[in-house]
């Protein structure tokens, strides 16, 4: 389906209607890549969506804080086998009996495992000893959890203490790490594409840490070091997916300055939908393992640790594919057309437009010299491509008659 040039607003971007025809359906726009979705044009809708999230994130990490993990805040763990002498023992006959002990409720208790394999995990505020022996007592008499020769023993029930600044050391190195990578990353994109791309991938990348962490205060996910180790991981598919697009942008932006047939803002806006169906593919493709792990790893396994993995790796990468779809490709269009070269350009552009709109308005005949102009353009264009290694789509020719004889 070809389209009609309008002209362009004041920013730069295109106007176009479609030509009377058959219309094609946005899940084909979308899959070749022909500009199903405007996302640079509105922009500044983008920008008031992602504001408004991040501050509400910081609202909520502000005034709500975290659920810290045990490792944070420190604290007695109780562990002991979920199979006791009147059968599986659950989670609240756990707390039932910690409350009857102690007389003050347990912070959390936890399932972890199936089968014979499964315990009880009580996280609660530091113990003294006298405290512990109290409460494997009372747990033993209440519940009898039986140890791995299938009789009830108090030697099955054990306990750790966990010290807060364990997972303290824990967060400060993954500061230095988080920092280091995001220097590593500024220098990369700053020489692989050029400083105010690498601008843009750096502010969507603190977008991503920002939100992923906001949405731990909001949901009150449990915090712990899996999850700040997870919370690392789910940059580098953030990164690669803007690096695609970006990589894209340039494709399409080469020579543009020297071209009338868009705008900056227009061209990234196809490398962005022509990259769309990818970015989608590639989201979905990395979220099917998360599942999996969050599946396997927390529902049948019962394992804690797998479930921070999951959750934060979950959570990051639909931020993370979010954010370099609608926030980077934006942020960096809004950054060139601050170059005086990149403004001239585009209100050439325009003129140009409104040139062809006052005579299709006046009735004039058909401008073959404009025409020819434009043709020249998209021979350059594809000359661009050619040197970019990226092959030109071709009609398919029919193969030749037999030669005679």
């Amino acid at each position: 389906m070809g389209v009609e040039e309008l002209g362009t607003d004041a920013e730069g971007n295109a106007k176009v209607a479609a030509k009377p025809g058959k219309k094609e359906s946005v899940f084909h726009r979308l899959y070749v890549g022909t500009g199903a979705f405007d996302v640079v044009g509105k922009r500044k809708r983008w920008y008031i969506f992602f504001a408004a999230l991040v501050l509400v994130c910081l609202a909520s990490m502000i005034f709500r804080g975290f659920n810290l993990g045990i490792e944070f805040e420190g604290g007695t763990q109780i562990q002991m086998p979920a199979n006791g002498i009147h059968g599986v023992i659950t989670e609240e006959q756990a707390k039932e009996s910690f409350q009857k002990a102690l007389g003050h409720p347990a912070a959390e208790a936890q399932k972890v495992g199936t089968g014979n394999a499964a315990t009880i995990q009580i996280r609660t505020d530091t113990l003294n000893a006298a405290d512990v022996a109290k409460l494997k007592q009372g747990l033993f008499t209440d519940l009898g959890p039986k140890g791995t020769n299938g009789q009830p023993s108090v030697q099955a029930i054990s306990d750790s203490a966990v010290s807060a600044s364990w997972g303290g050391e824990i967060s400060q190195k993954a500061l230095i790490a988080l920092a280091v990578f995001l220097v590593a990353v500024v220098i990369f994109l700053a020489i692989y594409f050029d400083l105010r791309m690498a601008a843009a991938a750096l502010i969507s990348l603190l977008h991503d840490i920002l939100v992923t962490a906001g949405v731990y205060s909001l949901i009150g996910f449990e915090v712990t070091p899996a999850t700040v180790i997870g919370l690392l991981t789910i940059l580098g598919f953030s990164l690669y997916d803007t690096v695609v697009v970006f990589d894209k942008v340039r494709e399409n932006t080469r020579g543009l300055l020297g071209l009338t047939r868009r705008t900056y803002g227009e061209a990234a806006n196809l490398a962005l939908n022509q990259t769309l169906m990818r970015s989608f593919n590639t989201a979905f493709i990395a979220l099917l393992p998360i599942l999996g792990l969050l599946i396997v790893g927390y529902v049948l396994l019962g394992s804690g640790t797998l479930q921070d993995l999951a959750l934060v790796q979950l959570t990051g990468t639909l931020v993370g594919v979010l954010s370099s779809v609608a926030l980077a490709t934006p942020l960096l269009v809004d950054f060139k057309m601050r170059d005086p070269k990149y403004k001239q350009q585009a209100e050439r552009v325009r003129q140009r437009r409104a040139g062809q709109e006052r005579k299709a308005a006046a009735g004039e005949d058909f401008d073959a010299s404009d025409d020819d102009a434009l043709a020249k353009e998209l021979r350059k264009e594809k000359a661009y491509a050619a040197a970019a290694s990226v092959p030109a789509r071709i009609q398919k020719q029919r193969p030749a008659g037999k030669r005679k004889r």
